[in-house]
């Protein structure tokens, strides 16, 4: 490679010499510079490569480093009695008596079940700060409520450990730190290792960040409330605004009128491209809930306000796949006898359509990252349930990964972190989707 470069080098020289032979002072002079300029822009283009390229490692490796942790999550095994006395001291055995039941005294007899020799109360109350509380009575409250003739019985359950344990053991809390700047004391620490080294203490995948929505305790916070409302978000985006974009895209591209409102109309789309998302939300706000009377924070209203945000990007798209397809196509169909309207359905559309998707897919990626138009129509609620419909409370993950940002403890970090992978991840495959369907479509235009 480098013989290859040097031949190619002095190949070029001699024939840079032999061309000088002929050439005044002057115009040496000017082609030394014209050579100087281009070599500068060569090393202007390349240092901006690489610039763009160690940023965009450096961000990528940063987000990996902070939030690969998280996908593991340490949980503490339980042998939880179910005393009736404790749980029921009423007598009333009922599924709804048992939901209501506070079971932080059963949890607690099950930790201290692990340190037997721990009898002091502050002890024992330290010991109990080990387990998540709201994980662990969870837990048990749903198992007994879905069965409860286990009452009477010993259940076994595998609880998340607290997020001050759990950062722990990932190496996140460190040991050498004097006690008093740390959130777990000395005594705290000697227990989660002895229990590690028992294997009451085990790491395992974490399931809860994938399968649950949001809380107020990181250990149990997870995405699926943000990423299923994400994703009824944008499905109503795109029904919304795909049609709307493409049909106004063809009238102004095929069959308007060219005069001074066509134009108008053609400048305001592209200028709207450009306006900032949060007055689509203002917009938003203004007309689906204040005028309309929609319910706050549901996914049909912030559907209809990307597909606001969605609509000057298809139009621009489609209009541009629409003017990438040969005139002469449609000349030929308009000479063999077709109307301009058969023409343009039935030779330029299906040309223009990889275009037109791959366009529609982009610009549905980019409003899936879109923040403050959610916020401003109230997306930013708490909200602890996937939804299961268009009209229930959501949430969307972008907005999620700002309420989690908000919030100082390490544990929220590393999952600000996850949560923004798992959206590079969708935005990627949303990509790649939109590749493959404008390769297939167009390798189907060729056949």
């Amino acid at each position: 490679m480098t013989k290859m470069s040097t031949t190619s080098s002095e190949i070029h020289g001699k024939e840079t010499e032999l061309v000088s032979q002929h050439l005044t002072p002057s115009a040496k002079r000017h082609l030394r510079r014209r050579h100087r300029k281009e070599t500068r822009f060569l090393i202007y283009g390349r240092g901006a490569v690489f610039f763009a390229l160690s940023a965009l490692t450096w961000l990528l490796v940063s987000l990996v480093w902070m939030g690969i942790t998280t996908f593991r999550q340490n949980y503490i095994q339980l042998n939880v009695a179910l005393d009736a006395a404790v749980i029921a001291p009423d007598g009333n055995v009922d599924s709804e008596a048992l939901r209501r039941a506070d079971y932080r005294e059963v949890i607690r007899k099950a930790m201290t079940g692990l340190m037997p020799e721990v009898t002091d109360e502050t002890e024992r109350m330290a010991l109990y700060d080990l387990v998540s509380k709201s994980g662990a009575e969870n837990e048990v409250r749903q198992r007994l409520y879905n069965a409860p003739a286990l009452l009477g019985e010993t259940l076994q359950i595998s609880a998340p450990t607290s997020d001050h344990v759990d950062q722990l053991l990932k190496g996140h809390i460190k040991r050498s730190v004097p006690e008093t700047r740390r959130k777990l004391s000395d005594q705290q620490v000697l227990w989660v290792d002895v229990l590690k080294d028992r294997g009451v203490i085990t790491s395992k995948f974490n399931s809860i960040l994938l399968s649950q929505a949001d809380s107020r305790d990181p250990e149990l916070a997870g995405v699926a409330g943000a990423v299923i409302g994400s994703v009824l978000i944008i499905l109503i985006a795109f029904l919304l605004a795909l049609p709307i974009g493409v049909g106004a895209a063809l009238y102004l591209d095929e069959f308007a009128p060219r005069n001074r409102w066509t134009d108008y109309i053609e400048i305001s789309i592209n200028n709207l491209a450009a306006v900032p998302s949060i007055v689509f939300g203002l917009l938003g706000l203004a007309i689906f809930i204040n005028i309309l009377g929609f319910q706050r924070s549901i996914p049909v209203v912030g559907g209809m306000v990307l597909a606001l945000r969605a609509f000057p990007t298809i139009v621009i798209a489609t209009r541009s796949a629409l003017q990438s397809v040969s005139p002469s196509l449609v000349d030929g169909a308009l000479s063999l006898g077709a109307s301009h309207t058969q023409a343009v359905f039935q030779q330029k559309i299906p040309l223009a359509t990889p275009g037109i998707l791959t366009g529609s897919i982009i610009a549905m990626a980019q409003v899936l990252g879109e923040t403050a138009p959610l916020l401003m129509i109230g997306m930013v609620a708490f909200v602890t349930d996937v939804p299961s419909s268009i009209a229930d409370p959501a949430t969307a993950l972008p907005v999620q990964i700002f309420l989690w940002s908000e919030n100082a403890e390490r544990a929220w970090v590393e999952r600000t972190a996850a949560a923004i992978l798992i959206l590079l991840f969708i935005l990627v495959m949303m990509n790649g989707f939109a590749i493959w369907l404008r390769n297939r479509l167009e390798k189907r235009n060729l056949n």
